[in-house]
């Protein structure tokens, strides 16, 4: 290809799409044109394919819409799709998901991702590797500035134990119910001398 078509295919693409694969299930944001009015309509579904590669990229998303199944393809880098939201990902190990045109219902779909590795290696999905450091690295410090403060709030606790009046509340607790346990007793004791 010519330079100047290449330069012109760079322009065209998309910075803002997200990472997704075949097996994804993904909501499409797309711009209707009916006559003078626009309206955005969503298109939510599993991608079953990806292809092409640059501009010309595209994906294909199949959902079941009242016992029937709809696919449609996009361009990926069209400026008609406001946006793209993967909503979850699928664990397949196939690039073209044509198996699904077959199933119906439950079968219809794709196994979602439990495993937290996978997941942060996507991008748009979860923290990068720097910020899950930065995140770590912060959580350390207030783990170290807790521990100092938990220290010192024990030496002053243990001081305060001491200086409070309500301090020997058990000790008082415990010589009340003696008292309250040796009153009958002292009632009977009296009730036979009188007798």
């Amino acid at each position: 290809m010519s330079k100047t078509i290449e330069l012109l295919e760079q322009r065209q693409l998309r910075k803002d799409r997200p990472r997704f694969k075949a097996g994804d299930t993904v909501r499409v944001h797309f711009q209707v044109i009916e006559g003078q009015r626009r309206r955005i309509q969503v298109f939510e579904g599993i991608v079953i394919k990806r292809q092409g590669a640059g501009v010309r990229e595209t994906f294909t998303v199949r959902k079941q819409s009242f016992g029937v199944g709809v696919e449609r393809t996009f361009p990926l880098h069209s400026p008609k799709i406001e946006r793209i939201e993967v909503t979850q990902i699928g664990d397949v190990n196939r690039a073209k998901l044509y198996y699904l045109r077959e199933k119906v219902g439950k079968k219809a779909r794709v196994r979602a991702v439990q495993r937290r590795d996978k997941l942060s290696s996507l991008d748009g999905v979860e923290e990068t590797a720097d910020e899950t450091d930065e995140l770590v690295a912060e959580a350390a410090e207030e783990q170290v500035t807790d521990a100092a403060e938990a220290e010192v709030g024990d030496a002053d606790q243990s001081n305060d134990v001491a200086e409070e009046p309500g301090a020997d509340e058990p000790a008082a607790e415990a010589e009340v119910e003696a008292e309250a346990a040796a009153e009958p007793e002292a009632e009977a004791e009296t009730r036979k001398e009188a007798s």
